[in-house]
């Protein structure tokens, strides 16, 4: 019989450190389903790239890894923010699986209330290689290449997303009112 995990994350964007969790979820099981969290969410600082672009940054990623030959579904799951039910409701919007690999403590307490197994994937340079860090640095315009799949990094280049992530870092709305503020001509 088929052994299928299950792994969620929001990739916002996919980094290396999710490449290693997924190929040791891979080495575990014969099926992955990658669940793609806040697929609702995009456009905004934490939340910068949409479902399709995170869909298509996990494919080529798991190509240029060589990740793809094995069989995984990417399912997108948009939030409820109703964490007693959480668990039942990612039940509902996936095929059936067998076990749960997550790092994250919540998601692990939920799935196991629910009965399910749960593996603690190790984490991969967690201080470095976190979302949070990548569009830190885009912002700052600092190095973040480095910490993403090649194939990754020329998508959000493709896309412009480091553009995008830095127009959300500015007060456009502050900005905006500068620049309608009445212009006082001084007197000479």
């Amino acid at each position: 019989m088929v052994k299928r995990g299950l792994f969620v994350g929001r990739f916002q964007p996919v980094h290396n450190g999710h490449i290693k969790a997924l190929e040791f979820v891979f080495s575990q099981v014969d099926e992955v389903i990658i669940g793609i969290g806040s697929a609702q969410a995009s456009h905004t600082l934490k939340n910068p790239f949409t479902t399709s672009e995170r869909m298509e940054m996990l494919i080529r990623a798991l190509n240029e890894t060589h990740l793809a030959d094995k069989r995984y579904y990417l399912i997108p799951l948009p939030d409820i923010n109703f964490n007693a039910i959480w668990a039942t409701y990612v039940v509902s919007m996936v095929p059936r699986f067998d076990v749960v690999f997550t790092g994250n403590s919540l998601v692990a307490q939920l799935f196991r209330e629910k009965g399910y197994e749960v593996i603690v994937q190790p984490m991969f340079r967690k201080d470095i290689l976190s979302a949070t860090e990548i569009r830190k640095r885009m912002v700052e315009g600092q190095p973040w290449e480095e910490l993403v799949p090649k194939s990754v990094a020329e998508l959000i280049r493709e896309i412009k997303g480091c553009e995008r992530i830095k127009m959300l870092a500015t007060n456009l709305e502050k900005n905006e009112k500068e620049l309608q503020a009445p212009i006082r001509i001084p007197e000479f």
